[in-house]
């Protein structure tokens, strides 16, 4: 809806001139309007222009440099999912405009998109029904925990326990906790992986659900995982599937096939959307058919006549999770991901994203030591124990990168591994990247053994050094209070 300015009056200056076929109703009253022009900053062009090319120089993205960052698929993002996402049709639509009227066809669009994303979503899963409304994974997550609570209480069940491997990520004891559950805790062992006689032991009729991540996030794939889903489902549990890592799986595997019942996705990580700087992001939650009811308000259906409408009489429903309909701006970059390449090439994003982590190992293995030493799928984890012994931990690897162009890998996650060093290169590489990287991590490999002080000192060649993370975290200024707003005259 376009807002119309009153005429200008004495006294009233900066405000517009209406045309003369403007309806009153859509003219501002005088109370609402500014006596004085706002103090906006006066600068040229370009001026402005060189602002704020300076503060994107300083970003470390993708688009710039190498981001081998485990379990994050920091991955290159198609500039054709973001001329989609401008259209003006999109980028320019307002959530309230009407939707359930026949009036409402400048949202059909919109809301078809939103509807077919979750259809394909469905297909690459297996899951029957998907809510687009979480807006990051572990957003996702505690959704994925909330429609398990609501079913268990609908079953008339007392179930409180979620286990949940000391591998996961931390989001996942965080979001069964938040949802009321107790976490229990199960190691993933000598293999790396959770075993199913290890879930056998933890189970008992207060277990509502297992949280997995599928391979996990030391990059393996658990092969008894049909078995261990029995095992849930055995005492009326829920299989969770924490979808960080489907980049491994795309197009070749579908948790619903596994014998998951819920399913959260990160639609920045897997499907092409940006990731990192604090959002947007989206956590998409499918669900087996026995769960729909429980979906949050409102979902997208297709009517008869092929038009799109909201369905909000949900009387199982856990209520809304998010405002309106979800980050639609990432959902939109991942509908036309997920269009430009097809079935076929979901299924190159998985085989190549897998091929590059086993070659990156590899090419290191001799260097660092390998936390599991066999096939990884799209990510591996090292150890810098090796140059610890040196007096180079994984945080000084890390800095060494920086120095190198290249942002480091996830350090000091998952736990179960001492110096960890996750990494994982995704499917948008090219070799020549991949090689630059190993080399780079075998130059600092050496000067572990040769001048270990360098690395203490990195990084020299970013803007502000290196940082007291600790001095930081301990010595906060607390004592700073930020100034007033000014006061509208």
């Amino acid at each position: 809806m376009r807002v119309i300015f009153e005429k200008s009056t004495p006294g009233r200056r900066g405000v517009g001139f209406p045309p003369s076929d403007v309806p009153a109703h859509a003219v501002l009253p005088p109370e609402c309007l500014r006596a004085t022009r706002a103090e906006l900053p006066e600068v040229s062009e370009l001026e402005a222009v060189r602002h704020f090319t300076r503060l994107s120089q300083r970003n470390f993205s993708v688009d710039t440099n190498f981001y081998p960052l485990g379990s994050c698929t920091m991955k290159y993002n198609p500039k054709f999912c973001e001329v989609v996402a401008r259209l003006e049709g999109f980028s320019q639509l307002h959530p309230l405009l009407p939707q359930l009227r026949r009036g409402g066809m400048l949202t059909q669009g919109a809301l078809g998109v939103l509807y077919e994303t979750a259809r394909l979503l469905c297909e690459i899963t297996g899951m029957a029904q998907f809510t687009m409304q979480p807006l990051a994974g572990a957003h996702g997550e505690l959704t994925g925990a909330m429609i398990i609570a609501a079913y268990h209480r609908q079953q008339g069940k007392r179930k409180t326990r979620v286990i949940i491997p000391d591998s996961a990520h931390g989001t996942n004891p965080a979001s069964a906790a938040i949802a009321g559950y107790e976490v229990v805790v199960a190691p993933t062992g000598d293999r790396g992986v959770l075993d199913a006689q290890t879930v056998e032991e933890l189970l008992s009729d207060e277990v509502a659900a297992l949280m997995l991540t599928c391979p996990n996030t030391l990059g393996l794939f658990n092969s008894q995982i049909r078995e261990i889903a029995d095992l849930i489902h055995g005492v009326d549990g829920l299989m969770y599937y924490d979808g960080a890592n489907l980049n491994a799986l795309l197009g070749r595997a579908r948790p619903g096939d596994m014998g998951f019942d819920v399913v959260h996705l990160n639609l920045h990580k897997t499907f092409g959307a940006p990731h990192g700087g604090g959002g947007p992001g989206a956590g998409p939650v499918g669900v087996v058919e026995r769960l729909a009811p429980f979906l949050p308000t409102s979902v997208v259906e297709k009517r008869s006549d092929g038009t799109y409408s909201l369905q909000y009489d949900r009387k199982d429903s856990i209520g809304y999770v998010a405002p309106f309909y979800g980050s639609f701006g990432v959902i939109v970059r991942a509908y036309a991901y997920l269009l430009l390449l097809g079935g076929d090439c979901l299924k190159s994003v998985s085989g190549n994203a897998v091929l590059n982590a086993n070659y990156v190992l590899a090419r290191l293995k001799d260097h660092y030591e390998v936390a599991f030493d066999r096939r990884c799928m799209h990510e591996f984890v090292l150890s810098a124990s090796r140059q610890a012994r040196m007096g180079v931990k994984a945080l000084d690897v890390a800095k060494g990168l920086l120095d190198r162009g290249i942002h480091p890998p996830t350090v000091y996650f998952p736990q179960t591994v001492p110096e960890a060093l996750m990494i994982e290169p995704t499917e948008t590489e090219s070799k020549e990247t991949l090689d630059a990287f190993v080399a780079a991590m075998i130059e600092i490999a050496r000067l572990a053994e040769q001048d270990p002080d360098a690395l203490h000192e990195a990084p020299t060649q970013t803007p502000v050094g290196r940082l007291d993370e600790v001095a930081a975290a301990r010595n906060q200024d607390t004592s700073y209070t930020p100034p007033a707003p000014p006061v509208e005259q």
